[in-house]
């Protein structure tokens, strides 16, 4: 027999109290597909609103090329802010993991040490979804872990595709993992990739790759200054780092914690999450009206003859939407 679900008033009470196990559930149900488990994670995120998305929480987006060595990063900044009695959620976007079977499930299972604290919550993305969904079920995650009292929330993602655009509209910072002698530095990067970053980390700084991070320390260096002037008048910064040494980690954080304070001070932090806030609104209402357009009865049983007559160059593909637009809006009204 299905065990029920808490009450509503339960998950809200339960997350203020930081339990971990109702916070886990209702992400479930922010996951879920399910009408019914959808209504349920609206209302317990419209309870919890007031107390989430403050300032107080800090977002920090964090993207690499697979094998940089995010998730090693993640665990020694996230025992750095533990051991200072911070609270960190780990929240992963991974829209790769259908085709791939990507990394990320796999790399919060190497968190160990992190994944043992009391003060770190750490959750992969569901795969197999597309880009949108779980991007926008990971938007509804940091409001409920920001609800938990988890003051500092880091954003994974693969670091292929669209995913750092997705991850750069719902956090504070930007920051973007390098690891040292992987050719010609900046090739193979995206210019826009770069130009959202407000930290560039070098990392697998030990070793014989010592030499290795400087140089290419240095070019990250030169190259942004090239860069356009940020929104935030933030100077991007660039680092070096060894996760697996934990070298560099404390560094990181200060400088961090410089960002935050220089996009409070100038008013940036506030006028960015009211950006994205609206960004969202308008990303949810696309999204509702494309699934409301394709489950509608009349498009359902008009759209296959009409696909069929612009696969056969009987009327324009603007044509044929056109019509079924106003099949819809007469449907609808």
């Amino acid at each position: 027999m299905r065990r029920q679900l808490p009450e509503i008033e339960e998950f809200v009470q339960g997350i203020q109290a930081a339990d971990r196990v109702l916070l886990g559930q209702a992400i479930t149900l922010v996951e879920s597909t399910r009408p019914e488990h959808q209504e349920m994670a609206r209302e317990i995120i419209g309870r919890l609103l007031k107390q989430s998305g403050v300032t107080d929480s800090f977002r920090i987006g964090l993207t690499g090329a697979p094998g940089v060595g995010k998730s090693t990063l993640i665990e020694a900044l996230g025992l750095h802010l533990t051991n200072q009695q911070k609270k960190v959620a780990v929240l992963a976007i991974d829209p790769s993991s259908a085709i791939s079977r990507g990394s990320i499930l796999g790399d919060k299972t190497r968190m160990e040490k992190l994944s043992t604290s009391e003060l770190a919550f750490i959750r992969p993305s569901p795969s197999g979804d597309s880009l949108g969904g779980v991007a926008r079920k990971t938007r509804e995650s940091i409001l409920l872990v920001e609800a938990a009292g988890f003051d500092t929330v880091i954003i994974e993602t693969v670091g292929v595709g669209q995913s750092e655009y997705a991850v750069h509209s719902m956090s504070d910072v930007f920051v973007l993992m390098l690891q040292p002698g992987a050719g010609d530095e900046l090739q193979g990067i995206k210019r826009g990739i770069v130009e959202m970053a407000d930290f560039l980390v070098v990392n697998k700084a030990d070793g014989d790759n010592v030499k290795l991070a400087n140089q290419a320390r240095t070019h990250y260096l030169n190259a942004t200054h090239l860069l356009p002037e940020k929104a935030n008048t933030w100077s991007p910064k660039v680092l070096a780092c060894s996760a697996l040494e934990q070298t560099g980690i404390s560094e990181l954080w200060e400088s961090l914690e410089l960002y935050l304070k220089h996009v409070k001070d100038n008013g940036f932090l506030e006028t960015n999450r009211r950006r994205q806030a609206s960004y969202w609104l308008k990303e949810a209402l696309e999204n509702g009206l494309r699934t409301m357009f394709y489950n509608n009865p009349v498009i359902v049983n008009q759209f296959e003859t009409i696909e069929k007559e612009v696969l056969e160059s009987r009327i324009s593909p603007f044509a044929a939407a056109e019509k079924l637009l106003n099949a819809f809006k007469d449907n609808s009204g």
